[in-house]
């Protein structure tokens, strides 16, 4: 059978993060019951629209914040799935947790469930810049709620780190990612902060009540990391990712090598075949448009039909051969490994140099791209410049 992810989208949260663009909610705690019968319900049509033909090898429960929910709903989401889909049996099963929720309760309430990974949103181990970040959570806190899960079982935990911080330092950085290491993760995610608009922390900005992140020291923020973490052991298989070996994750992976997923929750996003859709962005739409869903299942065999008679879609494309080998190079050149040039042969039936052979030679001349005979790669000093070297490739 065919491997697929199931993201699965909670969208509440105790307090919105200022810099936060998600599709998350703060005070809509009320909508929680329906909304779990509506999350169920989904999953349910999935599941009998897709056994027999996909086997579940990842699930990524993310938000939001999963770990909001009381024990029991989560109980209800693990059974559910169990009930709607066969497993591989190296099941990557990870929740997004808050580490004040780790905290508050002195435990993982994801005892007698299916969940083997948790990543932990840190974002910053200064509690100067945790303030700034809007984090409910302090940096001791962050360190007990990792050591509570890893005395919990958990031998798969990754943590979130965001660098860019309005008034962060290098030595701020550097203090953040050897607390960081010293916690020995499996797995360590750093993101530049990106100032969304609409967001509490651009107009705070905007107007001045913070200052603007440097981008040139952002920049080196991310080289830094890169070689401290390289230092310790940990491989950058992806431009945002470290990971020990074999430790990468999985799930995000899939979205990385355009792998089929299906969302599941409002404004979830799926790839399935060659279509990509998704659901409808308000809780509250999302909701109303389940309880009018009856009993059917997708066809396969014609999915944009399918598609355009379900009330939770919210919208869908076909993604033709073109799409899809742009889409294989700009997220292919993310990865560590890069492109795998035979993959892309038997995939679209031309070697990668002839689709692109004047794009190609101007970037290994220029030392941006490196061809290793089996893969095409970001050459490593070209990491920062990859928006830049996906544009000049794709010319």
């Amino acid at each position: 059978m065919n491997k697929l992810g199931l993201y699965i989208h909670i969208p509440f949260c105790e307090t919105k993060c200022p810099y936060c663009d998600f599709n998350t909610y703060s005070g809509i705690e009320n909508l929680i019951p329906e909304y779990m019968d509506a999350l169920n319900k989904e999953i349910r049509f999935w599941g009998s629209s897709l056994q027999g033909n996909y086997l579940v090898d990842t699930i990524f429960l993310g938000g939001g914040t999963p770990s909001y929910l009381p024990s029991n709903q989560l109980m209800t989401i693990n059974q559910n799935l169990i009930n709607s889909f066969c497993f591989d049996d190296d099941l990557e099963f990870t929740m997004e947790v808050n580490p004040g929720d780790i905290i508050a309760s002195s435990a993982i309430n994801t005892k007698n469930t299916k969940i083997n990974r948790l990543s932990l949103g840190v974002q910053s181990l200064d509690d100067s810049l945790l303030k700034v970040l809007g984090r409910r959570h302090s940096s001791d806190d962050a360190c007990d709620a990792f050591k509570i899960a890893r005395k919990s079982g958990f031998n798969n935990l990754s943590i979130d780190l965001i660098y860019g911080i309005p008034y962060q330092s290098m030595a701020q950085w550097e203090q953040t990612l050897k607390r960081s290491l010293e916690l020995q993760p499996e797995h360590i995610s750093a993101y530049c902060l990106t100032l969304e608009e609409g967001t509490p922390m651009h107009y705070q900005v905007g107007v001045g009540r913070l200052p603007e992140p440097d981008p040139d020291l952002a920049a080196d923020m991310y080289l830094t990391a890169d070689a401290i973490l390289k230092e310790a052991g940990y491989s950058n298989y992806e431009i945002s990712n470290w990971a020990q070996l074999g430790m990468e994750s999985r799930h995000n992976l899939r979205y990385w090598l355009n792998d089929d997923y299906i969302g599941v929750g409002p404004g979830a996003h799926s790839h399935l075949e060659h279509f990509r859709f998704h659901n409808l962005k308000s809780p509250r739409q999302y909701i109303q448009t389940l309880k009018e869903l009856n009993d059917t299942t997708i066809n396969l065999d014609n999915i944009s039909d399918s598609l355009d008679e379900l009330p939770f879609i919210g919208g869908y494309e076909h993604i033709d051969k073109s799409t899809k080998i742009v889409e294989s190079i700009m997220l292919g050149l993310r990865l560590g490994k890069g492109i795998n040039k035979l993959k892309f042969k038997e995939q679209f039936g031309k070697e990668i140099q002839d689709i692109f052979p004047s794009q190609l030679s101007d970037l290994t001349s220029s030392c941006l791209i490196e061809d290793t005979g089996e893969y095409l790669k970001l050459n490593s000093d070209a990491k920062l410049l990859a928006n830049e070297v996906i544009v000049r490739f794709l010319e």
